[in-house]
């Protein structure tokens, strides 16, 4: 059931005042798009308190991950890394979870950005919270720009390479709609992670979320920090799921100069 004291918690973050520069309000959008040439060490904690047939269970994620713009001759690259460790599971268990990266190249227009690429799984995770299989698969994006934000779809693939055979593969698909709305003053609102992802072994969806975040830029030591606390909802209950799940995010931005 969905957390309504969450959702209005978020509603209530988006009252702000208006006002912010052209500047202030790239840098929010930049800070939302994957695609982004734009250095970035983001800190996040999940935690779910409610899962889908199982009202006991709850479960908490942290994770790092850092954005890296880099060059190949004429070519912009995107390098991104993604490091979870789980400190809560349904099973009472903790440990690092399998690292995923990506390298996007990236192309830039009037009207915004694509990229395309490829992304991997690598198995790297704890005992029991692997998948214990490699990935590999490609990935794209685009975003389109507007006087408002930002808006657009970021998409990867991942399918198994190699691994312990005897365990299932890691074949899905995920989507990821991009939305950035300014509301002024270094804050902004949009969806929440929002990872909607098609499981191709099983032939089902294996997350459908939907949810909420809202973001604030804040000047700290000389650099620009956006946080954000999101909500979100996974009507996807078949089986013990997360169903309803809370997000801090820190994300330090360092914009070339």
């Amino acid at each position: 059931m969905i957390n309504t004291k969450a959702i209005t918690l978020c509603a209530t973050l988006c009252i702000c005042a208006a006002g912010t520069t052209h500047a202030e309000q790239s840098l929010g959008n930049a800070a939302n798009d994957p695609t982004a040439a734009i250095t970035s060490y983001m800190f996040q904690n999940y935690y779910t308190y409610n899962f889908h047939n199982d009202s006991d269970a709850t479960a908490n994620l942290l994770q790092f991950r850092s954005a890296i713009p880099f060059s190949t001759g004429d070519l912009n690259h995107i390098f991104r890394i993604t490091i979870p460790y789980q400190t809560e599971t349904v099973n009472g268990g903790s440990g690092w979870g399998d690292i995923t990266i990506f390298d996007l190249v990236t192309f830039d227009r009037e009207w915004g950005r694509f990229g395309v690429g490829a992304v991997a799984l690598l198995p790297t995770g704890s005992s029991g919270l692997s998948a214990e299989k490699w990935g590999l698969g490609p990935a794209a994006g685009l975003v389109v720009n507007k006087s408002w934000g930002i808006w657009g779809l970021f998409n990867q693939n991942i399918f198994s390479v190699g691994g312990d055979n005897a365990r299932p593969d890691v074949n899905i698909s995920i989507l990821q709609p991009i939305l950035n709305y300014q509301l002024g003053d270094g804050w902004s609102v949009g969806p929440s992670e929002m990872l909607v992802t098609y499981d191709w072994e099983n032939g089902d969806w294996a997350s459908l979320p939907l949810g909420i975040g809202v973001n604030k830029l804040v000047p700290i030591g000389g650099n620009p920090w956006q946080f954000t606390v999101s909500y979100e909802h996974n009507f996807q209950d078949d089986g013990v799921r997360p169903a309803d799940t809370v997000n801090f995010t820190a994300k330090l931005l360092v914009a070339k100069r």
